[in-house]
């Protein structure tokens, strides 16, 4: 099928209120421009310098999510145009972006990245390490960031009621998070999981924000 097609079909499944982020890595200019002719806006990256090389090149009113690991040395490059960088997993990273940002004159939006999964090698705040940054003196003074909500990935698996169960113990904490810590801040309200092969359930767990790549483009080009 079509890019088209794809985006059609998955719509029918995305209700109104979750944002669908079109995952565009290794992908080249001219699918994304399928994309954004279909109507899509939302494109995700997750290479500092593949989003560098796009984004001077694609109309000016996409907005661009950074949803990969982020080095600190390069966020830089992406805090004067990103929209939203999904995969916020530390509080190194989290200065950078306020430290970057600041000298740029912006306001950032940011998820905050929670370890959800089995794997070892997926990044990511622990629920402890999740509570102590939002505890600290250090954290209140960052006001070049907008935490916007929590975003997770799921292990890696065909159990689905594993896959189920880690959605929703993240929709639980963003629930206990907000009332915490943001009970007063309109803007975290958004839950970042779900991707090409899980986001039906996500959905069905709370997801505000899905990540599809392959389901809508293809076989990725390396």
């Amino acid at each position: 099928m079509s890019i088209l097609q794809n985006l059609q079909e998955i719509r029918t499944h995305v209700p109104e209120h979750v944002k669908l982020v079109c995952v565009s890595k290794f992908h080249p200019e001219n699918a994304v421009m399928e994309a954004y002719k279909a109507g899509e806006r939302i494109f995700g990256e997750s290479r500092v310098q593949e989003l560098m090389e796009k984004q001077p090149n694609l109309p000016a009113d996409i907005q661009w999510h950074f949803i990969g690991h982020l080095q600190t040395n390069k966020i830089r490059y992406v805090v004067p145009f990103v929209s939203l960088i999904h995969g916020v997993d530390s509080f190194k990273v989290l200065r950078e972006i306020n430290k970057q940002a600041e000298i740029t004159g912006r306001v950032v939006h940011c998820l905050l990245q929670v370890h959800i999964a089995d794997e070892e090698t997926k990044f990511g705040f622990t629920t402890g390490e999740l509570k102590e940054m939002l505890d600290s003196d250090e954290f209140s003074k960052l006001k070049n960031i907008e935490i916007d909500g929590l975003m997770g990935m799921a292990t890696l698996t065909n159990d689905t009621s594993k896959i189920r169960h880690e959605f929703r113990s993240l929709k639980n904490l963003k629930d206990e998070i907000k009332q915490l810590y943001f009970a007063h801040n309109k803007s975290f309200n958004e839950l970042s999981m779900g991707m090409s092969d899980d986001y039906k359930i996500a959905i069905e767990e709370g997801s505000t924000m899905i990540r599809i790549g392959s389901s809508i483009f293809g076989t990725r080009e390396y």
